[in-house]
């Protein structure tokens, strides 16, 4: 028998061993049940984004003393989300057409990922050829009988997911649909219902969820003209007063077809960006969005050049977009903010304690099913909750200022260039790590200010006294406050920063926060940065050959600079779809509009971005400006205006004594809140702009041939 001691000895030896963690899946299991992002939890744990994703991938364990650390913050994640919710929950009843969210009050349970579609075509469902680099568009191979093409080897295992072949594809007029990396697809349907039923059936199409608890995106077929005349549809839509309104009439054929197929349309209808489908059976989903190029599906404005690409480059394009954002889902806008439910989905199936059986409960981190009204000061003056309000409003918009051309000095007037400077996705950087209200708001009246609430808050910041060659960072003009006002939190904790006493008469406040728009400020950022890199422009360039890239990198690949316009886009939209307005001339002032009905409309949210994005603005040129002297011009939104010496930015931004940037200034460099430059002029142009009463900022970008008109 041992001895008390030599027991002893060994317990103590199992002590001093290094503390075993859960397996790699399982640690990322604990993490997504959190609604913590690998990016977070880096910053947390002092580490590197990529060391995360070698713990989470078993390329990797963590050392002393991040290894301790590591496992006790596993341990309370584990205390909050045992192993028995992450078994496959149960299928939820399908609704009835698919919407961004759940139908508020009846919240979705989570599904199961879809199988691949039974039957025969499924059991026998054609590989891809994959089109040479050489050929963008290659001759319709001939269809013989049951022929299926050769499996390139370079192309994934059918057995390695369902969607073999990718998010989407591009359909030409001769049948055959273009996908992402070369993919080639013969398409056999001569109808709109055929079509449906082939992606469904046969394509190997689609994409799989972002979080565990969300849904996959439906398959994304988009028609060139040649193949919506080929299937029935018209090659343009005419005779509506705006593009949101393009729709098929409903006894138009087409639309009869897919009534007769039992295919159903949602409540938009059979427009530029139509979504075919059947209600859900056994929580498997049967829908697939339809994009038609030639009703100016992808609007040029957030997809430059995309009616000039071939199917094939088009396709290849998009599927960069789907693969690194989300698979398109109409518009820019609509894209972005439904991005935020993909990453943060509202609800996520749990074992209810009593009956053991699995119930729908709300996602850590997310907004919830339930639409949430804002309070009277943010509501937009047409909203419900503003009929009689007359207690001021919120008015947290971007910058739109302009300096008095007396407060120019004779040293400036004699510098020869303006430069304008853009901040890079300056909305993406203002949403990172920002805490924003996840319930609805509470009134309280004198409150003590903390900036760690957000909300909106009644305050009197006229007494704030700044140098009037810098706008101020409380209004979008730029004007001093003239009295009390409400604000959102960022506003109010920067003049608490620059420090000056703050006491709000009263404030609407959301007690439940929290860093809500991370994920999707993670995904698009590391988008944004890919797709640049993609172009030449990578975050290791030194300011000089970062200027050289940029100037170069919007002639490179059409394709490519198509894709991050679209992400751009994307930041922007999404933000704005947060206070979407009434749509349609029918609209009167004090109804109810759809847009209200969704979890995501949220204008506080969206306040609370601008106005970081505002004071993240005004913040770099108040360094600037003790740093060097000097002042803007001009400021539109993102965009800012320095007289300087010289025709580049080298030539004026501050630096330290060692040469580095100087911090919290401007700065070069390709990631959000960065620099880049937005156009070069002569001083003389832009004062005569300033003395017109025109914006500079506006107008720097197409210099001296810009048309002077200030309406957006």
């Amino acid at each position: 028998m041992p001895t008390e001691e030599e027991l002893f000895a060994s317990v103590d030896a199992l002590l001093e061993e290094e503390p075993q963690l859960p397996p790699p899946a399982e640690r990322a299991r604990l993490r997504e049940a959190a609604g913590i992002t690998q990016a977070r939890l880096a910053q947390a744990m002092k580490s590197t984004l990529q060391t995360v994703k070698n713990w989470e991938n078993g390329r990797a364990e963590p050392r002393p003393p991040r290894l301790q650390a590591y496992q006790r913050l596993l341990e309370g994640w584990a205390a909050k989300y045992p192993e028995t919710e992450a078994a496959s929950p149960p299928s939820a009843p399908a609704p009835q057409e698919p919407t961004a969210a759940p139908t508020p009050g009846r919240p979705a349970v989570p599904a199961a990922p879809p199988e691949p579609p039974a039957g025969p075509k499924s059991a026998a469902a054609p590989d891809a050829k994959r089109l040479p680099e050489s050929a963008s568009r290659p001759a319709r191979p001939p269809r013989p009988a049951r022929e299926r093409p050769m499996v390139p080897d370079t192309a994934a295992p059918a057995a390695v997911t369902s969607y073999r072949h990718g998010p989407l594809a591009v359909l030409d007029g001769d049948g055959l649909a273009y996908g992402a990396q070369g993919i080639v697809l013969e398409c056999p349907a001569t109808t709109i219902a055929g079509l449906v039923e082939w992606t469904l059936a046969e394509s190997g199409l689609g994409a799989p969820r972002l979080h565990r608890a969300g849904r996959d995106s439906d398959p994304l077929i988009v028609l060139t003209a040649s193949a919506a005349v080929a299937l029935g549809l018209p090659e343009r839509l005419e005779g509506h007063e705006a593009r949101r309104t393009l729709r098929l009439p409903d006894d138009h054929p087409v639309v009869k077809q897919l009534t007769k197929a039992r295919w159903k349309l949602t409540k938009r209808g059979f427009g530029p960006w139509a979504r075919v489908y059947r209600p859900a059976t056994e929580g498997r989903r049967q829908c697939v969005q339809l994009a038609i190029l030639s009703w100016d599906a992808l609007d040029p404005r957030a997809w430059p050049g995309a009616a000039d690409l071939e199917p094939a480059r088009l396709a290849d394009a998009l599927g960069r977009y789907a693969a690194r954002v989300i698979t398109p889902r109409g518009s820019t806008a609509v894209t972005g903010l439904e991005l935020m439910t993909a990453l943060r989905p509202p609800t996520r199936a749990v074992r209810d304690a009593g009956s053991g059986a699995w119930v729908s409960g709300r996602s850590p981190g997310s907004l919830g099913t339930e639409p949430v009204d804002p309070a009277p000061p943010e509501a937009p003056t047409g909203h419900p909750v503003a009929r009689g309000w007359e207690g001021g409003f919120l008015d947290e918009e971007v910058y739109q200022w302009v300096r008095d051309v007396d407060l120019l000095s004779d040293a400036e007037c004699l510098l020869p260039f303006a430069v304008g400077l853009d901040i890079n996705t300056a909305f993406l950087a203002a949403a990172a790590r920002l805490a924003v209200g996840l319930s609805g708001p509470e009134h309280v009246t004198r409150p003590v200010f903390d900036k760690k609430v957000p909300g909106c808050w009644l305050v009197d910041l006229s007494h704030v006294d700044l140098d009037p060659r810098l706008p101020s960072p409380f209004t979008p003009t730029g004007e001093r406050p003239e009295g009390p006002a409400w604000y959102a939190t960022p506003t109010v904790a920067y003049a608490q920063e620059l420090g000056y006493d703050v006491r709000p008469a009263e404030a609407y406040l959301r007690r439940d926060s929290g860093a809500y728009l991370d994920p999707w400020h993670d995904r698009l950022k590391a988008a944004y940065l890919d797709t640049l890199a993609d172009l030449g422009v990578t975050r290791d360039l030194t300011d000089t050959a970062y200027l050289a890239a940029m100037e170069r990198h919007k002639h490179t690949d059409p394709a490519l600079v198509m894709v991050l316009a679209a992400i751009k886009a994307t930041v922007k939209g999404g933000i704005g779809k947060l206070r979407e307005r009434p749509q349609g001339r029918h609209h009167r002032d004090g109804e109810r509009w759809p847009a209200l009905q969704r979890p995501t409309w949220r204008p506080d949210i969206r306040a609370a971005v601008i106005s970081r994005a505002r004071v993240n603005m005004h913040r770099k040129m108040l360094r600037t400006a003790e740093a060097t002297g000097l002042y803007p011009l001009a400021v539109l939104s993102d965009c800012v205006v320095y007289p300087s010496p010289g025709d580049s930015p080298l030539d004026f931004l501050p630096r330290t004594a060692s040469g580095k940037p100087l911090p919290g200034s401007f700065r070069l460099g390709p990631s959000p809140g960065l620099c880049k430059v937005e156009g070069v002029a002569q001083l003389a142009w832009a004062v005569d702009l300033m003395e017109q009463g025109y914006n500079p900022a506006r107008h720097i970008k197409d210099g001296v041939d810009a048309v002077l008109d200030e309406g957006e």
